[in-house]
């Protein structure tokens, strides 16, 4: 599957470290992974999130960070995954990374 990392980012410090951990695991088991987390800083949010959703629109799936119920943006791309019958997967807190 082509997978999106969905979760927290602003006010997270470790967040590129979630999401790597997240697309490593995803990768080792042959999804081929969107990180949004590597996308340089400095834009608008609604900027940022058209470019997310342009990144799901070319996936199967996203993938929700377990701490995605903390973020605006993770819950816009959540809705939006749904409402484009996109496969949504939940991470579990013992899965990938930590919180």
């Amino acid at each position: 599957m082509k997978i999106y990392i969905a979760g927290k980012i602003t006010n997270y410090p470790d967040h590129k470290k979630h999401f790597l951990e997240a697309e490593q695991a995803l990768t080792s088991l042959g999804h081929k992974v969107i990180n949004p987390s590597v996308l340089p800083e400095g834009f608008e949010h609604q900027e940022y999130m058209h470019i997310c959703y342009s990144m799901i629109d070319v996936c199967d799936g996203v993938y929700m960070l377990d701490n995605w119920r903390d973020s605006v943006g993770a819950g816009k791309e959540h809705e939006y995954a749904k409402v484009n019958k996109k496969a949504v997967i939940y991470q579990l807190s013992e899965d990938v990374g930590e919180a």
